[in-house]
């Protein structure tokens, strides 16, 4: 009679060899866990690091960013106007301009080589404007800096020093011109009046 020998090796049952390999599996993330947590955060500062620099560097800048404060802008419309003075406000619906100049034109003859042009201050017009003006957005062909050594800057400079309690308009009876400056002349009131206040003054004297 033939007896199994004790000495064989039974197969192992099914459940321990599931937990083996679940050992082993568990034993190899334990490996690889360091390397993954290395490799996320790297990931995370590169991300970061990409970020800031989209927001420092990256990105078209706010047009009132090319605004200089210590300078003074034009201001093109599209009617052909332009405005100096200083930009103190702006953004995609209007401008606010103050210390407001302009040009305007004179014709001393009847030729068109005696025409001149002036620097005005806004303020002493007939209507006697405030020194602020609000331009929609949209009226606006483009606008600048102006350079501290150009004819504008300097006008202006020169008028502020000879005003240096702002500007005054004097009201007579027919033109209002502004004393002690020759970047404002008087402010046209009629069809025989000049902008020249000297002229003015001739023509108020001879004639009654």
């Amino acid at each position: 009679m033939d007896f199994p020998s004790r000495d064989t090796q039974q197969p192992a049952p099914a459940h321990n060899a599931q937990a083996v390999a679940a050992a082993r599996r568990g034993s190899n993330k334990s490996n690889l866990g360091p390397v993954g947590v290395v490799l996320g955060f790297s990931v995370v500062a590169i991300l970061l690091i990409g970020l800031a620099a989209a927001i420092a560097f990256g990105g078209p800048k706010a047009e009132d960013s090319y605004v200089k404060s210590d300078r003074l802008q034009a201001v093109f419309l599209n009617t052909g106007q332009v405005y100096f003075g200083k930009v103190t406000a702006l953004n995609g619906k209007y401008f606010v301009l103050t210390n407001i100049y302009y040009l305007q034109t004179s014709n001393s003859g009847s030729s068109s080589s005696s025409t001149s042009v002036q620097l005005v201050k806004l303020g002493c017009e007939l209507h006697e404007p405030l020194d602020q003006m609000v331009i929609n957005r949209d009226q606006v062909t483009f606008w600048e800096n102006l350079g501290t050594d150009g004819q504008v800057a300097k006008a202006v400079t020169q008028f502020e020093k000879q005003n240096p309690g702002g500007q005054k308009c004097a009201s007579t009876s027919g033109n209002s011109t502004n004393s002690g400056s020759s970047t404002q002349p008087a402010p046209t009131t009629g069809g025989s009046n000049t902008t020249n206040s000297t002229t003015n003054s001739t023509s108020n004297t001879t004639n009654p």
